[in-house]
């Protein structure tokens, strides 16, 4: 089970400016994520060390975004003023939670302009909604140099601080999340307002900065 990458939902102003205020914060440029046509939303994406990204999403206005439960995520966070929809896991094998949660899997599926395909599976996206402390998981299919991963970003997710219990994402997992998780520092504090994660620090080249 590895953090495979977080989550900002655009606010107001855009996807565009979004991701240059982001770009501005952490010293690096973000890169043209393209369109997920089955969610409805389209992205930008900034590779970080350590095989994960950052995903800056925008709900796009089209009737897949309506439909689809991603989509619908990204668009109810955006409409609270943008900020961070979630944490990604990415799993080896996503048979034993289709079972625990009783529905299978989606596909996701993107193309880059040269023709090649991205895809993956996702599940869990209805327990964000549902509960946004919770993760949803990812199932790459596509090979290893298609995916963001491959792109081998400078900038380091160093800490996750989650307005939640540490127990709900442990049962929801079926795993411990101890204070360090895969690397990564977790934080957990009682919801004071919006659940789910509520701040992002990144190691960069100008030091830690909390997002």
């Amino acid at each position: 089970m590895h953090v495979d990458h977080v989550v900002y939902a655009v606010g107001p102003d855009g996807l565009a400016a979004e991701a240059r205020r982001l770009e501005a914060a952490l010293g690096v440029k973000s890169r043209d994520g393209g369109i997920h046509p089955r969610f409805g939303t389209t992205m930008r994406l900034i590779p970080l060390a350590d095989d994960r990204y950052l995903e800056i999403v925008e709900v796009l206005d089209h009737p897949a975004a309506d439909k689809a439960p991603y989509g619908q995520a990204v668009r109810a966070r955006s409409a609270l003023g943008g900020g961070w929809l979630g944490w990604v896991v990415s799993v080896e094998d996503l048979a034993p939670i289709e079972t625990r949660l009783e529905r299978p899997a989606v596909v996701g599926l993107r193309h880059f302009p040269d023709g090649r395909a991205l895809e993956w599976r996702q599940i869990g996206v209805k327990g964000l909604i549902a509960d946004p402390q919770l993760p949803y998981f990812i199932h790459w299919v596509s090979e290893p140099d298609v995916r963001p991963s491959a792109l081998k970003g400078t900038v380091a997710l160093k800490g996750i601080e989650v307005a939640g219990n540490r127990q709900r994402v442990e049962d929801w997992l079926g795993a411990p999340v101890p204070a360090v998780f895969d690397g990564i520092d977790f934080n957990f504090s009682s919801p004071s307002g919006y659940p789910g994660v509520q701040s992002v620090t990144f190691q960069t080249d100008k030091g830690e900065v909390r997002i």
